[in-house]
C-alpha cells in the first residue's frame, strides 16, 4: 500500500518505492513481459478516476485516458527550438479515417475507420460517437465548459450520417471545433456498454466509468488502485499509433511516489523510466552527471505571472502595476526559481511601443529599471511607495519562494514594503475565487493556445481564470471577433493590437515560461511535450 511510504525516512522510501515496483513488474500477470517491454512512469500526483471527464479529474488521470481511449482526431507534432511538442495546427485522425471541413465552414464530416474495434472486440460506430459527444456536452462534467470553446453546445450539432460516418455542425465557422475534439475530453465511448451501467439517476453512466473503462484505446486497465498505482497491459488489436501500428510497450506501471526525491533516485538507479514532475534542483543534478536523458521543454502553452486584482487599490491603477514591472528583479528570479530552466518573458525590444508579434505570451518590453519604477510611483501619486501583501500557495513554495524573496528585498529599494503571505493551496484558491488577493503570483495554462484563446479565457469576465479581474472593453470586443476570424492577416493584426494594449494596461506581468524537465533512461524514445503536460505513453518505446 501506498500508505506504507508517507511517514517513512528518505532510504526507506527509495527502497519500498523500488521494492513496490519490482513487485508489480512480478506479478503473474505480467509473466509474458520482459523488463524492456514494460514503461514504469512515477508522479508525485495520483490517478484518481478512469473518466477524464469528472470534476476534479487529475492530470494525471488525462494521461491514462488517452491510452485507455481513443478520440475522433488528434494533435500531430512539430520541433520548437529543437523539441518535439504538439502541433495545434496539425489535427490527424484518430479514430477517424479522415475528415472534410465544408467550403463555408459549418460542417465538419467524419469518415470512421471500419477496423476500429472498443476493447471487448465490437465495432465502434457512429452511434457511438453520437452517444460519446452527446455525453461531452450535456453531463455535468469538465467536458462541457471545453468545448463550448470551440462551439460544441449541443446534441442537435451531432448527426449520424451512417454507421460511419458523422456530421457536425457549427453555427458560426470556429477555428477551434476541431482542435477541441483533439483534447482530453471529448473521449469515445462504448455506448452500448456504458448505457448497461446508466440508471435514471446516472443517465450517462458515471459513477460506473469513474473505476471502469469503455473504450477502444492502445492499454486495458489491468489494476487500478486510486491514488497509488495503475498497471496497464497492451491492446494487441490497437494499431492507431503515429506510424500505424501498436503502442511500443507491453505494459504500463504508473506509480504515485510523492517525495520529489525519492522520484529522481528511482529513475537515476533504473527502477523508474520516466519522470515529469521534478523539482529544476534534480532535474539539473540529474541532467549534470550526464547517465540519464534530460528534455528541458519551455511549456508554450503556459505562463507564469506577477499578478494584480486590477479592482483593489492600488493596484487599480495602471501607474502601479508599471512601476511594479520596472522594479522587478527578472533575471535573479528566473535562476533563483528555476535555475534558468524555461523561456524569459521579459527583456524584449518593441519598436515605437508596439507588440511586433499577433502571437500570445511574446517577450514584454520590460527590465529592471528603479529610476524608470520610481517614476511611475510619483506619476500614481505614491512617490513615497505603499505597503502590501504578496500571496503564493504553499505548494509552489519550492520554486516560489526564492522568487518572492527576491521580489521584496526590489521593491523596497523604491519604497514598496512587501508583507510575504505562504498561504494553504486551498485557502489561495478559495480567496482568488472570491477576487480577494490584491498581489500575487500564478500560472495559466491553454490547451488550446491560440491568441484569442488566452484573451477570451483569461482576460474576460469576472470568472476565476481572470486572475486580473481585467474588464476592458476594447480587449473584450476584439479578442472576441478574433475567435471567428478566418483571415489570417487580419487575426494576426488583431493579436498584435491585443498585445500592445495588454502592455498598455498592464493588468499582470508575464515573467516566464517554465520548462518541463522529462528525465528518462537512455533507452527510452519518442517524448513528446503535449497540451496536457503529461507523457503521451503511445508515443513512447525503448531502442
Amino acid at each position: 500500500m501506498i500508505d506504507v511510504f508517507l511517514k517513512p525516512s528518505r532510504r526507506q522510501w527509495m527502497m519500498g518505492a523500488a521494492a513496490l515496483l519490482t513487485v508489480s513488474i512480478a506479478a503473474p500477470a505480467a509473466q509474458a513481459q520482459t523488463r524492456a517491454e514494460t514503461l514504469r512512469y512515477v508522479t508525485g500526483a495520483t490517478v484518481n478516476t478512469l473518466d477524464p471527464t469528472m470534476p476534479g479529474s487529475t492530470r494525471e488521470a488525462f494521461a491514462v485516458s488517452l491510452s485507455t481511449y481513443d478520440r475522433l482526431v488528434s494533435f500531430g507534432r512539430k520541433q520548437l527550438n529543437g523539441k518535439w511538442v504538439f502541433d495545434l495546427d496539425t489535427v490527424r485522425g484518430e479514430l477517424a479515417e479522415s475528415f472534410d471541413v465544408s467550403p463555408d465552414g459549418l460542417k465538419i464530416t467524419f469518415h470512421l475507420r471500419k477496423d476500429a474495434k472498443f476493447q471487448d472486440g465490437t465495432p465502434v460506430t457512429a452511434e457511438d460517437v453520437k452517444w460519446s459527444l452527446d455525453r461531452a456536452v450535456t453531463a455535468n462534467s469538465l467536458a462541457k465548459a471545453q468545448l463550448l470553446t470551440g462551439s460544441l453546445t449541443s446534441t442537435d450539432q451531432f448527426k449520424v450520417i451512417d454507421p460511419y460516418t458523422v456530421e457536425v455542425t457549427l453555427p458560426k465557422p470556429d477555428k477551434l471545433a476541431l482542435p477541441n475534439l483533439a483534447t482530453v475530453y471529448p473521449v469515445i465511448f462504448n455506448s452500448k456498454v456504458a448505457k448497461a451501467h446508466a440508471t435514471a439517476e446516472d443517465p450517462w453512466a458515471q459513477t460506473w466509468l469513474k473505476d471502469n473503462t469503455a473504450g477502444s484505446g492502445a492499454f486495458l486497465i489491468e489494476t487500478y488502485k486510486p491514488g497509488e498505482q495503475v498497471i496497464l497491459k497492451r491492446n494487441d488489436a490497437w494499431t492507431r499509433s503515429a506510424s500505424n501500428g501498436q503502442a511500443a510497450f507491453k505494459r504500463l506501471i504508473v506509480q504515485t511516489v510523492p517525495e520529489a526525491a525519492t522520484r529522481a533516485n528511482l529513475v537515476e538507479r533504473g527502477d523508474a523510466d520516466i519522470v515529469i514532475d521534478l523539482q529544476p534542483t534534480d532535474a539539473a543534478a540529474l541532467e549534470q552527471k550526464g547517465k540519464l536523458k534530460v528534455i528541458s521543454t519551455p511549456q508554450y502553452n503556459a505562463i507564469n505571472f506577477i499578478s494584480f486584482n486590477n479592482k483593489i487599490p492600488p493596484f487599480d491603477n495602471p501607474n502601479v502595476r508599471k512601476a511594479i514591472a520596472y522594479a522587478l528583479p527578472y533575471e535573479d528570479m528566473f535562476k533563483a526559481a528555476l535555475f534558468g530552466r524555461g523561456y524569459p518573458l521579459y527583456g524584449a525590444t518593441w519598436a515605437d511601443g508596439k507588440a511586433p508579434s499577433g502571437g500570445f505570451p511574446i517577450p514584454q518590453p520590460v527590465n529592471t529599471d528603479l529610476a524608470k519604477a520610481k517614476e511611475y510611483l510619483k506619476a500614481a501619486g505614491m512617490p513615497d511607495g505603499f505597503s502590501t501583501t504578496f500571496s503564493f500557495n504553499v505548494g509552489q513554495a519550492n520554486v516560489v519562494e526564492p522568487m518572492a524573496a527576491l521580489l521584496k528585498e526590489s521593491l523596497a529599494k523604491v519604497g514598496i514594503k512587501v508583507d510575504i503571505q505562504k498561504l494553504p493551496d486551498a485557502q489561495m484558491s478559495t480567496l482568488i475565487n472570491e477576487k480577494k488577493v490584491p498581489f500575487f503570483t500564478e500560472g495559466i495554462v491553454a490547451w488550446l493556445p491560440s491568441m484569442d484563446y488566452f484573451y477570451r479565457n483569461f482576460y474576460i469576465g469576472n470568472i476565476r481564470w481572470n486572475y486580473s479581474s481585467l474588464d476592458n472593453p476594447q480587449i473584450t470586443e476584439i479578442a472576441q471577433a478574433a475567435r471567428f476570424e478566418q483571415d489570417k492577416a487580419k487575426y494576426e493584426a488583431m493579436g498584435r493590437e491585443l498585445n500592445t494594449l495588454h502592455f498598455e494596461i498592464m493588468p499582470q506581468i508575464p515573467v516566464w515560461q517554465a520548462s518541463q524537465d522529462a528525465v528518462m533512461a537512455p533507452s527510452i524514445e519518442g517524448y513528446t511535450y503535449q497540451f496536457h503536460r503529461q507523457v503521451d505513453y503511445r508515443d513512447l518505446s525503448r531502442k
